[in-house]
């Protein structure tokens, strides 16, 4: 935790130890710029310093990024309940808008990023699975914005058009495939993710009692899918 009489200004002598011990000439409010520092003919580095990451603080390096290409972003060592919470997001963040980020902590500081462009790769499969999802989903199921209810996705209307299949009692995997019009009802059936099917025999299903109760509770999704 940052402590509670903290202020920004007590992050400028760890800083500035820092970037002298690299070589730099440091000078603080430069301008606009909290700390600014030059060694040779290389270009400039800035560092902007907040008592927590904030959307303050990146929208400070941004404009900053407007005037210099290497801009840090300073805060202060967090505690577990601090910025350590989102660290992995923070890093992505700042990774993603070519900032750096150096950690204060009394005298030192830690340099987690180093500013530089950054070109992410597409992940290529997860959006070609998204986009088979957003394809094969019958209608608009959910609502955007819920938590902690359970998502209608194309596998769980896959799995209700099988369940509406074996309403009528057992029956063989190929003829619930052919039925509900499910390539994979067998699979779906057999991996059995929701709890709704038993196998009776080879090949052979039919819907646990869970099954009926949880298809039972979703009419207006076996309305929309026709069932």
């Amino acid at each position: 935790m940052v402590q509670s009489d903290m202020r920004e200004s007590d992050l400028y002598p760890a800083l500035k130890s820092y970037l002298e011990a690299q070589g730099y000439e440091v000078k603080a409010e430069i301008g606009a710029c909290d700390i600014m520092a030059l060694r040779g003919d290389e270009p400039p580095v800035v560092v902007e310093m907040k008592l927590t990451f904030s959307l303050a603080l990146v929208m400070q390096g941004v404009a900053r990024q407007a005037l210099f290409d290497d801009v840090y972003l300073a805060v202060p060592v967090s505690g577990a309940r601090g910025w350590a919470l989102r660290y992995r997001d923070i890093i992505t963040l700042c990774r993603r808008l070519g900032l750096g980020l150096l950690a204060v902590k009394g005298a030192a500081v830690e340099a987690h990023l180093d500013p530089g462009p950054y070109a992410p790769r597409k992940n290529t499969r997860r959006a070609g699975a998204l986009l088979k999802e957003f394809a094969k989903r019958v209608g608009d199921p959910n609502t955007g914005g819920t938590v902690g209810v359970k998502r209608m996705t194309a596998y769980r209307q896959d799995a209700l058009r099988c369940a509406s299949v074996l309403v009528g009692g057992p029956t063989k995997a190929a003829a619930v495939a052919k039925a509900a019009g499910v390539a994979r009802a067998a699979g779906l059936m057999r991996d059995d993710h929701y709890g709704w099917f038993e196998r009776v025999d080879r090949g052979v299903y039919t819907l646990s009692e869970k099954g009926r109760a949880d298809t039972a509770a979703h009419p207006e999704q076996r309305a929309a899918l026709g069932l």
